[in-house]
């Protein structure tokens, strides 16, 4: 069972992504998660990565695609991977297609968590993120008991480069300018689901369950 997670910055993909792994015995696998392992490790297309991410760019598709490929040849992929993050444009789609088919896989469903840009605007503006666990706090929507500290490990929570500012509306612009070729793609191959993101965190779980077991 091979899932992509498609949705904005903002939209809840990564917690969303965690919960569905769970029920669904298959392994998430975030390339942002990947890129700061990769920057934190110092590899040489970690740091190639951060360039783009400090500035709210998006990293250049031989970049991600090396990376996000590597792991899924991993033992721990072979049961099946949930992506959240990846792919992004319709080139990497493309590029995943082809990379998993050499090893006789393929994406069995990709849903599309859809956000409206003013509620992904508030909710990036108010995101914090703790440094020991990337575990993630809202000021406005799900603050920490204390503020500035993780409540789950106690490490210091603080804002990434690029959900402030420009940074963030461009990161946006990116999204939404290049998503709808990815949907098209997706939709054309018969197996593209919508399920609607701004909903408490546990119906969208339900319907995001629903809309993938559906297809399965």
């Amino acid at each position: 069972m091979n899932i992509i997670l498609i949705g904005a910055q903002g939209s809840g993909k990564g917690t969303q992504a965690e919960k569905l792994a769970q029920v669904l015995g298959v392994l998430h696998v975030a390339s942002g998660d990947l890129f700061r392992s990769a920057i934190a490790q110092g590899t040489e297309l970690g740091m190639k990565a951060k360039i783009y991410i400090d500035r709210g760019d998006l990293v250049p598709d031989d970049i991600t695609v090396a990376m996000v490929l590597s792991r899924l040849q991993e033992p721990d992929c072979a049961r099946g991977v949930l992506l959240d993050g990846f792919p992004r444009t319709l080139e990497q789609a493309k590029a995943l297609d082809r990379g998993l088919q050499e090893a006789d896989r393929f994406i069995d469903t990709a849903v599309y968590l859809e956000v409206p840009r003013e509620i992904l605007l508030k909710r990036l503006s108010g995101r914090y993120i703790c440094r020991a666990n990337q575990h993630i706090y809202n000021i406005n929507t799900r603050p920490p008991k204390v503020p500035g500290i993780c409540d789950l490990d106690g490490s210091e929570l603080y804002q990434r480069s690029d959900d402030q500012g420009e940074a963030v509306q461009k990161r946006l612009d990116i999204f939404f300018n290049g998503t709808f070729k990815l949907l098209d793609y997706y939709r054309d191959e018969g197996k593209l689901a919508t399920v609607n993101g701004n909903q408490d965190v546990e119906k969208v779980h339900k319907d995001l369950v629903k809309a993938i077991t559906d297809r399965l």
